[in-house]
């Protein structure tokens, strides 16, 4: 099966060309420049033409953050495998990462197995996995090794949910240090735990239960804190660092610092960060349930530090944190108590055209549109060659965006399983048009092509930022 994709503009993390894009099988081809003997050529041979005049063609883009079906506060994330993969591929991501959690007292490598189970022939588009490392112990850090060798090459921590899934800095410190001997990378969520933890005890006992506690209980500063904590803990190992949905302006003064002295710290921030805050959390009525996530949304003047950070590459990567719980009957059982509210909000559709604001806006470039999107996270995670990139011998991941096209972004016509979003009645430039996953047409002509089971486990190497 060939697909040429002809007179676009492709569009790279380092620049942008008119180019026909032929793609053979599940690779990349060839590209040539339009109107040339070989692209003249293609045209005839090829089993499948798409017109792209007009349109971006660019990378399908790589989402190293996301959560389907994770079991939370008595309850599981909405999204399965199957349908979460679904709306990625409708959003123009053709790779997810998700996160394998290893449970208190049990193994890390069964807590991969468990996760390979659930997506195994139920993916429409490939995954990869990180490891929850929430169980610090002899085996666990000899299984950090074997997982390396698996292709699970990173490995999340917690500085928050005592009891869940926190860790001490002592923890942390014995991870790092086997982190710096495999080659792996630490991945940190920086807030300072135990300190909100009295925090929500002393609101709810002063009996403030709405959402926006949930918020007002998790204090930028304690963000910035555990930020330097870490970054301070790597330091010490030598180890690299990459934080998670950083949001606090005190944190990314804690990364740029860190950077700026050489240190391997990098850092990724997510779209609810960039265009939602503070006041959404306030909204009467229940309604601010919607927007609980960890860290929380922050007042409005952290998203510009945020974008500033996108600009300097202090920022490095746009996640989605997709965490996806319905209002009804998930979000809802925190009415009454702002901590039994699931914590995690949608977002696996819409993050390229979210990011793709910026460029709307004139505050990123398209070609940092496609860098923080695609190629940094394939390159920060062990996936660049394969993803990431519109190359010969890439796989032919490849969407064709419409950066003229309107829309307005709805829960009525979203495809991730829950039922409401957080971005209702935001109206936006850009859509996707088609998308191929591995040279296979997933979405085309406003209809979904793909299916279950098209998408394949990705073995990852080590960070190509530290090799």
């Amino acid at each position: 099966m060939s697909i040429l994709i002809r007179g676009g503009l492709v569009v790279s993390a380092t620049g942008s060309a008119s180019a026909d894009v032929l793609v053979e099988g599940e690779r990349v081809a060839a590209l040539a420049a339009p109107g040339t003997p070989a692209a003249d050529s293609w045209a005839a041979l090829a089993d499948t033409v798409l017109d792209a005049t007009g349109k971006y063609v660019i990378p399908g883009g790589v989402d190293v953050h996301t959560h389907m079906q994770l079991p939370f506060g008595g309850t599981f994330a909405s999204d399965t495998f199957e349908t979460g993969t679904i709306a990625a591929a409708w959003g123009g991501t053709t790779t997810i990462v998700d996160f394998a959690v290893q449970s208190k007292g049990a193994s890390l490598l069964a807590g991969i197995e468990s996760w390979h189970a659930k997506a195994a022939g139920n993916c429409a588009v490939d995954y990869g996995f990180h490891a929850i490392l929430s169980d610090v112990n002899e085996a666990a850090l000899k299984e950090m090794d074997a997982a390396v060798a698996a292709g699970v090459t990173s490995f999340k921590m917690f500085m928050a949910y005592p009891g869940v899934f926190y860790s001490t800095d002592g923890e942390i410190l014995l991870a790092m240090q086997k982190a710096k001997a495999n080659g792996a990378v630490i991945m940190m969520h920086a807030e300072n735990g135990i300190a909100i933890d009295q925090l929500v005890a002393q609101a709810l006992a002063q009996g403030h239960t709405d959402p926006v506690y949930h918020g007002l209980t998790r204090p930028p500063q304690l963000e910035g804190e555990a930020t330097s904590r870490a970054i301070a803990l790597a330091e010490v190992t030598g180890a690299p660092l990459y934080v998670v949905h950083l949001t606090a302006s005190q944190a990314l003064d804690a990364v740029a610092e860190a950077r700026d002295g050489g240190q391997n710290v990098f850092a990724e921030t997510c779209p609810q960060y960039l265009y939602l805050a503070l006041e959404d959390l306030a909204k009467p009525g229940f309604e601010g349930a919607k927007y609980v996530a960890s860290p929380p949304l922050r007042p409005r003047e952290h998203a510009a530090a945020l974008w500033k950070g996108l600009r300097t590459n202090d920022l490095a990567v746009v996640s989605t944190d997709h965490c996806p719980f319905c209002f009804k009957d998930q979000k809802e059982l925190g009415r009454g108590d702002f901590s039994k509210i699931p914590n995690g909000m949608p977002g696996v559709e819409h993050r390229m055209d979210l990011i793709y604001q910026g460029v709307v806006a004139g505050k990123i470039s398209r070609q940092r549109w496609v860098e923080l999107c695609s190629t940094t996270p394939a390159r920060m995670f062990g996936l660049y060659g394969r993803k990431g990139v519109i190359a010969p011998g890439a796989d032919a991941d490849i969407v064709v965006y419409d950066p003229d096209a309107q829309q307005t972004i709805s829960a009525a016509t979203h495809h991730m399983n829950v039922d409401y979003s957080a971005y209702e009645g935001m109206e936006i430039t850009g859509r996707v048009e088609t998308v191929l996953s591995r040279g296979a047409l997933v979405v085309r002509d406003g209809a979904f092509h793909g299916r279950p089971g098209h998408g394949r486990f990705v073995p990852r190497g080590l960070s190509q930022y530290l090799v």
